[in-house]
């Protein structure tokens, strides 16, 4: 890999526009970083800046659009607008640059032309279609020192999901005028570290190679789309929650381990004795609660029918005296067969009945699918999700001291000297004992 953009990373952009040196006042050379040998430079003079296209045997190629959002500028007369630039989950909202003293037809200008191109070309019904479509590269400028100009921070690789005509007002007289917005799509760039190789920017500038030779340079979730097509945007759309997302094979048991077969015993165990599964549960739910050094009451057991989500109550004590406080956790247990998985559907139940200040913890000898875990994370559900791998991991820390090692028998002693009774209670009746 050679030079590279990282998303989130600030360069400082200098009139000079010197390819040297590599960095400039302790930040990144912007030329030095988006330098292409024998190419004109990279520019972010304007706010939308389409590189020249260049002559393929295929036909015409544009390298690259590249944007540049100035914050400092929205709600002026000369930019009435406000960009929206929500990186986290995948979004940007970009206003074209038509201006309301512009004369020139609504999609004519320069820059809105280009984008309006590119959208075209990121529609394209064929994978051979959007193989030659160019990427927009994504920055805004960001005040450093005091100072509103000379900083671009690298916000990522996008494409255009949607265009459409929209009426501003702005200008000195504060008129009306028509305007194309752009909603965009951030590419993820997981697979890359989240970085950008420029060098697949400078081999779409060589017209001596082809559109399918420069995509084996690009990024993986790009590769995905050109596959696919607008199907798969939701599945290549940058997502900073997917860094808190265990995929499903991590959460499984190595094959042949002595976990796997562990978690295959207790399964058969608990199969056809869920209320048994459920103190279990409950006992694993309290150790974990604890190993963050807080007092926590196991509370009881839920009646079979009519839990509404909830097969365990407990409560987990924060401080002391004044400066503590008791909060409610609500408990599912769920004994299913290893490698099934468990839904947002399912996970959306206990959280259903979770009100200010309760915690969920679900407990399963299965797995947490991965879009469960990502809708849980993005709505910050206060949910504590034990899989059967950790089950068996934190079985194994309490049959290793007590037990010497032998699981089962850790297992039967802890349900015989457990004895959780099952009540009729409202959760919230733990904070008064």
């Amino acid at each position: 890999m050679g030079r590279s953009l990282r998303v989130g990373d600030v360069l400082r952009y200098t009139a000079a526009k010197d390819t040297a040196p590599a960095a400039i006042d302790g930040f990144g050379n912007f030329y030095f970083v988006t330098d292409s040998p024998g190419q004109k430079r990279a520019l972010l003079e304007a706010g939308i800046n389409a590189m020249a296209k260049v002559k393929t045997g295929e036909g015409m190629r544009r390298p690259a659009v590249m944007i540049r959002s100035s914050p400092w500028k929205a709600g002026s007369e000369q930019t009435p607008w406000h960009d929206v630039f929500d990186v986290t989950n995948g979004h940007v909202r970009y206003f074209g640059d038509h201006k309301p003293d512009t004369t020139k037809p609504v999609g004519s200008t320069t820059g809105n032309a280009a984008l309006l191109e590119a959208f075209d070309s990121h529609q394209a019904p064929t994978a051979v279609g959007r193989a030659a479509a160019a990427p927009l590269l994504l920055f805004r400028s960001v005040s450093k020192n005091g100072k509103v100009k000379g900083h671009v921070e690298f916000c990522g690789v996008g494409l255009i999901e949607r265009a459409e005509r929209v009426l501003q007002w702005g200008g000195p007289d504060r008129t009306t005028f028509t305007n194309y917005v752009f909603d965009l799509v951030v590419v993820d760039l997981t697979a890359e570290d989240d970085k950008l190789d420029w060098d697949w920017v400078t081999a779409r500038r060589d017209p001596a190679r082809s559109d399918a030779e420069v995509l084996k340079l690009a990024p993986a979730a790009w590769r995905e789309w050109v596959k696919h097509g607008q199907s798969v945007l939701p599945k290549v759309r940058r997502r900073v929650a997917r860094a808190q997302v265990v995929k499903v094979r991590d959460q499984k048991p190595a094959t042949g381990s002595k976990i796997e077969s562990d978690l295959q015993t207790v399964y058969k165990r608990f199969d056809d004795d869920k209320h048994a599964f459920e103190v279990l549960a409950a006992i694993v739910a309290a150790k974990v609660m604890r190993a963050s050094g807080h007092s926590y009451d196991e509370g009881w057991l839920t009646r079979r029918s009519g839990d509404g989500g909830a097969d365990f109550v407990g409560r987990l004590d924060l401080g002391s005296g004044l400066a503590g406080t008791k909060l409610v956790v609500l408990g599912q247990a769920k004994c299913i067969k290893p490698g099934t998985l468990v839904s947002a559907e399912q996970i959306a139940r206990v959280v259903a009945r979770l009100r200010r200040g309760w915690i969920g913890v679900y407990v399963t000898t299965g797995s947490y699918s991965e879009p469960a875990q990502l809708e849980m994370v993005e709505d910050q559900y206060p949910v504590v999700l034990i899989n059967g791998q950790d089950l068996i991991k934190e079985l194994h820390e309490i049959a290793g001291k007590d037990h010497g090692g032998d699981l089962m028998t850790c297992v039967e002693d802890l349900l015989s000297s457990r004895s959780l009774e099952v009540l009729n209670r409202r959760p919230e009746e733990i904070l008064l004992d």
